[in-house]
């Protein structure tokens, strides 16, 4: 067999990886041997490494000397490594910091014999290929995080939008992104093939708008309740979660979040806001970003049978907490699902995948990267009651914010909207949109005691929402919004 010579490098970014980058640089560590071809070792050697644009080989980092103090290797180099003739393999180390995000970079080393040889004929080494400097975001939560849309649909893979698979390596990203063989984190392993996800269409957007190359990191698990992410409960999906972005730097942009489902139930709804508070809090602490960007999706509908019953509560209640986070959490952001459509019973296909990372895309680059774009949804401010008529007719006057156009009834007059009082649950048949961003609704009875008003509250809501002629985004859900006071 023939000895290798030349420079090796043992330690540093795998091919296709993105690091996350700070304030616009990126630093990259690396560590390695080297030999010389005679296999002779002499104090004038040097190692060198440069970083170059992969798309045309223009210097980016121009060559720097390693340092290489520490001549002997390590026995875990060693163990990595061909020894020289003399039966030890030489370090090196640098850390080169400074770099500018962008990329796809390649990095390349080389040896150089003495001062006087000319670089373009120093020994070979190795090389690192399709390297970016950007933003890492992870994928975080259940089955709609994971991807199980199904079904086929234009969204191919890109340049620049890279995936740390399930078996520890980085790749281009494509779908599925949890394919669960070979897997060495196996906590997150799906029982059956995975499908179609959202964030490919995200990080898409954020590429074209940005330039930035975007690294996912896939942690979510279908079927997963909120407690296996609090660490205040189970928490073992969340120690899971902070293992794989310790392997991919310790530093990432954000969490993408799509989870809920699980908690549609009487013991997990109530609490969900203040567990999910408890989540983020957490995240923020371990990642060290007391600002850390959260972007969530309000869920989607369920038409499966195991609903408790037709106005089950706790799917509106679960929606009403992921509205109300975003309301009064910093830096997290929420997104409408319900008008998109299903693969099954409550699994979003491929074409809602697509429609939610557009919307989560212009989300983020409207929040974090400076962006001017309409990105969010017609979202109840108040509800007071209208003045009453001579037959006593009460109503209802709804108050949107954020209709950049006019609200409109995009459909037939469907029970969207219901009061609770202490008469019990009143469906709504007759409301009407009025002055752009305000919705009366009348009540076909008197009402007693507290009273409020619900949005979209069911498991299955009807499927025709109030939108915004502007964004076509629906409105988000809400439940149990007290009614004030009569209005002037």
């Amino acid at each position: 067999m023939h000895k290798q010579f030349g420079v090796e490098i043992i330690e540093g970014p795998q091919h296709w990886a993105i690091i996350q980058q700070k304030q616009g640089f990126g630093t990259i560590h690396l560590k390695g041997c080297w030999s010389a071809q005679s296999g002779s070792v002499s104090e004038r050697e040097q190692v060198y490494v440069r970083i170059v644009k992969e798309d045309g080989g223009e210097t980016v980092v121009p060559w720097q000397p390693c340092d290489m103090s520490n001549r002997s290797a390590s026995s875990d180099l060693n163990d990595k490594s061909e020894k020289s003739e003399k039966g030890v393999a030489q370090q090196w180390q640098i850390t080169i910091s400074g770099i500018a995000a962008g990329g796809l970079y390649r990095i390349e080393s080389c040896l150089r014999m003495d001062d006087e040889q000319p670089m373009g004929f120093a020994a070979r080494g190795d090389m690192i290929h399709h390297v970016g400097i950007g933003d890492i975001w992870v994928i975080a939560g259940q089955s709609n995080a994971a991807g199980y849309g199904k079904g086929p649909v234009t969204d191919p893979p890109e340049i620049g939008i890279h995936l740390l698979r399930n078996n520890g390596h980085w790749d281009l990203a494509t779908h599925p992104f949890n394919e669960s063989n070979q897997m060495i984190h196996t906590l997150h392993r799906e029982p059956v093939n995975p499908g179609h996800s959202p964030y490919l269409a995200f990080a898409r957007k954020i590429r074209k708008e940005t330039g930035l190359p975007i690294g996912l990191l896939q942690t979510a698990l279908g079927g997963s309740p909120l407690g296996r992410w609090n660490p205040d409960e189970d928490g073992d999906l969340y120690r899971n979660m902070l293992e794989i972005i310790e392997s991919a730097g310790g530093s990432v942009k954000g969490i993408l979040w799509y989870q809920g489902c699980s908690d549609c139930s009487p013991d997990n709804a109530q609490t969900y806001l203040e567990r999910f508070s408890n989540v983020v809090k957490y995240w923020r602490k371990d990642l060290n970003n007391t600002e850390l960007p959260i972007l969530t999706v309000q869920l989607n509908r369920c038409t499966g049978d195991w609903v408790i019953e037709e106005d089950d509560p706790f799917w509106g209640k679960v929606r009403e907490a992921q509205r109300l986070a975003a309301m009064q959490l910093e830096h997290v952001y929420v997104v409408p699902a319900l008008d998109c459509p299903l693969s099954d019973h409550i699994h979003n296909s491929p074409a809602g995948n697509l429609l939610i990372g557009e919307r989560l895309g212009r989300t983020a680059l409207a929040n974090l990267y400076g962006k001017s774009l309409p990105h969010r949804a017609p979202n109840v401010r108040k509800a007071v009651f209208g003045i009453k008529s001579p037959t006593w007719m009460q109503s209802v006057i709804l108050e949107f914010n954020d209709v950049l156009g006019e609200l409109f009834a995009s459909g037939p007059s469907e029970v969207i909207f219901s009061i609770e009082d202490s008469n019990g649950l009143l469906a709504i048949t007759d409301w009407r949109v009025i002055r752009g961003n305000r919705i009366e609704l009348l009540l076909p009875r008197p009402v007693e005691g507290t009273v409020v008003v619900h949005g979209a509250f069911e498991a299955n809501p009807a499927a025709f929402l109030p939108m915004d002629t502007e964004t076509q985004m629906p409105m988000l859900s809400f439940y149990g919004l007290e009614i004030a006071s009569e209005e002037e």
